[in-house]
């Protein structure tokens, strides 16, 4: 393993750190939700909310919607997910071969679902996400390919 990093996993990396922030993030407001769903239930129907922050107000009811069972679970399975993500980045960071295997299967396993949703209907944050999960698997898949082929 050499000290010297190439770009692209770097760039890989750097994505699995933010997504797994996301997904901490996340997990976290879903549990908060959850468990104080009456007081942001009394807080969306204030009068400051509905005069003064529109976006507040916008995500608080949309939150509002919501089961609280279904936020239990959206936390749970975002709080594990973002572990997951986590530990590929420090496997990626590191190198290690099982860290690759992970993300390729991973990223491989979530392709088929994305072809999918971009039937149903394109736009640029799905055609991004999706751009980089191919570039990800490309280029995991061809240092898997030449790590375990190459010096034959």
């Amino acid at each position: 393993m050499s000290n010297q990093r190439p770009p692209a996993l770097l760039a890989i990396v750097a994505y699995k750190c933010f997504v797994a922030i996301l997904l901490f993030i996340t997990a976290v407001a879903s549990i908060f939700v959850m468990k104080n769903h009456q007081e942001l239930m009394e807080f969306s129907n204030s009068y400051v909310l509905k005069t003064k922050f529109f976006i507040i107000e916008w995500l608080v009811n949309k939150l509002m919607t919501i089961d609280p069972s279904k936020l239990k679970l959206g936390g749970i399975v975002a709080g594990v997910y973002s572990l997951v993500t986590t530990i590929e980045a420090i496997g990626l960071w590191y190198q290690k071969s099982w860290a690759m295997l992970l993300v390729l299967v991973l990223v491989g396993i979530s392709i088929p679902p994305e072809i999918f949703e971009l039937l149903k209907g394109v736009n640029i944050l799905k055609l991004i996400i999706f751009s980089i999960n191919i570039g990800m698997f490309g280029y995991l898949l061809g240092d898997v390919i030449k790590t375990s082929f190459g010096d034959r």
